[in-house]
């Protein structure tokens, strides 16, 4: 990191953070080479959980999400964000299939806002809720794709200095953007300070490389087009004809004077604008009402219209003209074209000119102002939970599936893994499981895991999840003879029969009114059909954090195995931590690294043993043996019989400690 890139300093930051309480939020300082922090733990997988996809539905309405075909390849762990994400990257199975290929990162962690819930302890010190975030997030980064992006959510309390620590982990420069998210609908009546209606989301990509969707439009954003024209592209509105021109130095080429049909007016741009679209470009639209030709033009009216200095005109710069002169001819034909409709890009009106601007194809960028209207609020988000677990309530401040829909769909694509490391309800694997996106998550408290975490998911997959983003509520939509009027949306025309209806509630002679019914008609909607986006299906994996194999005597700076530290537990850990690929199915190897095999003993390394082993390997192989009692002589016995063969011993041989004053 360049030297003076801003960072940010908290007490202990040199130290590192192990749990002190396991399965809940408590944790101790260490150094970094402590090897209860350095130990890498494996996942060890429990269970399997899957469903089918159920048939459509004669007579229902279904989105293309709805068939996507379901994934399979989803992981749920139980166990402590830091670990599982230290699995992730290190372990070597796991490490080839997820380091740099994680699409979207989102977490929710504790806000640090010193209250505790039923379910989710959120009092961590600031010192160590940024070592905690810090040591996380560098886990992240490597998980991340290059085109990747994460998006953290936070309240006021640390997202300022989460800011400057996402700057100094992924780099100032990756910085997207902050989204405010507005989490509620009324005013909290129970603070005595401001009622907070609002979180924010910090969104970096991992590289320049990031990729975003953009968001597709709705009703309300194409509002303001209309077709007035029968325009054969689509809606349009009339945008801005002109641009900002720089003219200090001299005119900017598109500042000049077109004759208007109608009007016979030489109209010219505002002053310090030139025209939207170069003069060819102009002309082939305009040729259209009438044809024009290029004429000298006149300079001292020119630096009038455009307050330019006449000696910074340029006089090879034309105005135009049209060739038919006679008024009545030349109106007559431009208003016989504008009748016509379907008009050109540059186009003429009674007394001016237009220029059309059509919606994006592609959609539009993403905004930063998410509404509740739009993405949900904390109380629907509570809602989606108590149909889900009646009688329940949980959690504090869940998220509703619209805001993770809105986030998924900006960050991924079906196929895409997304991550989230704080699952509590489960929300996020939820929602991009009924998104055809792979998933994985992680959750630290094994009551909420089984009460509420994997059961949600596993009405997921079941399909026996009917709320959130399973199904999308119709909208209203236009349902009259001639079109609504032009700009007002279905929404705000049911808006305005509502209204009209409130109005005229006592009224009988109004409710006959013919009048009434007519505009009635002019803005009569209906509601469209529920669409289904989910049909269930897919599966996942549940797998649990391995326990640690590895203590530490800090006194004596000495590492020694825990009661766990047998069996194939032993061994999965001794590959991970080794950076061995586990063989299980070998007869007589537990691990693999390119041509050295790794054999782990739970008991004393013989030289007859080592010899014994050696003798099993294939021709070109090495051999590393592990074993947790090593017999004088015998590292030198194996270097002898075949070079480049090691012994290892567990655990003292595992880690490279050193003795620091344990920090409280």
């Amino acid at each position: 990191m360049p030297n003076n890139t801003l960072q940010l300093t908290w007490p202990n930051k040199e130290l590192a953070l192990i749990p002190s309480v396991a399965g809940r939020y408590g944790y101790q300082w260490v150094h970094p080479s402590d090897p209860r922090y350095c130990e890498t733990h494996t996942l060890t997988v429990t269970d399997r959980v899957d469903g089918e996809q159920v048939p459509k539905e004669d007579g229902r309405a279904y989105s293309d999400r709805a068939d996507l075909k379901p994934t399979t390849d989803n992981l749920l762990v139980l166990g402590e964000s830091g670990d599982v994400l230290e699995a992730l990257t290190r372990v070597p199975e796991l490490a080839e299939k997820y380091l740099g290929k994680i699409k979207c990162v989102y977490i929710d962690p504790p806000f640090n806002t010193a209250q505790t819930f039923a379910n989710y302890e959120d009092n961590l010190q600031h010192s160590v809720w940024l070592t905690m975030m810090r040591d996380r997030l560098e886990h992240l980064h490597a998980l991340l794709s290059d085109d990747g992006s994460i998006w953290v959510h936070l309240d006021d309390v640390e997202n300022h200095r989460m800011r400057v620590l996402m700057d100094e982990v992924f780099g100032l420069e990756n910085f997207a953007a902050e989204v405010v998210w507005q989490k509620a609908d009324s005013a909290r009546n129970d603070v005595s300070g401001f009622s907070a209606d609002h979180d924010v989301i910090l969104v970096y990509g991992k590289s320049p490389a990031t990729t975003l969707n953009r968001m597709e439009r709705t009703a309300a954003d194409n509002a303001r087009f209309s077709n007035p024209d029968g325009d054969e592209r689509g809606i349009w509105f009339s945008g801005d004809r002109t641009a900002p021109a720089a003219l200090k130095a001299r005119q900017h080429p598109s500042v000049y004077g077109i004759q208007h049909p109608i009007s016979g007016e030489i109209v010219y741009p505002a002053k310090g604008r030139c025209w939207a679209v170069g003069a060819g470009r102009q002309l082939i639209s305009l040729n259209q009402f009438g044809e024009y030709m290029a004429v000298k033009p006149d300079l001292e009216r020119r630096s009038a219209e455009s307050d330019i200095p006449t000696e910074k005109l340029r006089s090879d710069v034309p105005d135009y003209v049209l060739v038919e002169q006679d008024p009545e001819k030349r109106a007559s034909f431009a208003r016989e074209r504008i009748g016509q409709g379907n008009w050109p890009e540059f186009f003429v009106t009674e007394k001016s000119f237009g220029f059309k601007a059509y919606p994006p194809k592609e959609g539009q960028p993403p905004r930063t102002w998410w509404t509740n209207e739009e993405v949900g609020h904390n109380r629907a988000a509570k809602s989606e939970l108590k149909a889900l677990f009646p009688g329940q309530n949980p959690f504090s401040t869940p998220k509703p599936e619209r805001l993770l829909e809105r986030i998924i769909h900006i960050a991924t694509n079906p196929g895409d893994i997304v991550l989230d490391v704080f699952a509590g309800s489960g929300t996020t694997a939820a929602v991009a499981h009924k998104m055809g996106r792979r998933w994985i998550t992680c959750e630290l408290i094994e009551d909420t895991m089984n009460r509420f975490t994997r059961p949600r998911l596993e009405k997921v997959v079941a399909g026996e999840d009917p709320g959130g983003i399973t199904v999308t509520k119709g909208e209203r939509i236009d349902a009259t003879a001639d079109g609504l009027p032009e700009g007002l949306t279905a929404d705000e025309a049911q808006k305005l029969t509502s209204l009209l209806n409130k109005t005229i509630r006592g009224d009988d002679a109004l409710k006959k009114s013919a009048d009434v019914r007519a505009i009635k008609q002019m803005v009569k909607t209906t509601k469209s059909p529920d669409t289904i986006n989910w049909r269930g299906g897919g599966g996942f994996t549940v797998a649990k954090l391995s326990p640690a194999c590895f203590d530490y005597d800090e006194e004596y700076d000495t590492v020694t195995l825990t009661e766990a530290a047998t069996g194939d537990v032993l061994v999965d850990s001794v590959c991970a931590n080794m950076n061995y690929r586990r063989t299980p199915g070998h007869p007589n190897f537990d691990g693999v690294r390119g041509r050295m095999r790794l054999a782990v003993l739970e008991g004393t390394l013989t030289a007859e043993l080592a010899d014994e082993l050696i003798s099993k390997l294939d021709d070109g192989d090495l051999l590393t043996i592990a074993a947790t009692g090593v017999t004088d002589g015998v590292s030198a016995h194996l270097r002898t019989a075949k070079r480049g063969c090691v012994v290892t011993h567990i655990p003292g041989d595992l880690f490279q400690t050193r003795r620091v004053e344990r920090t409280n």
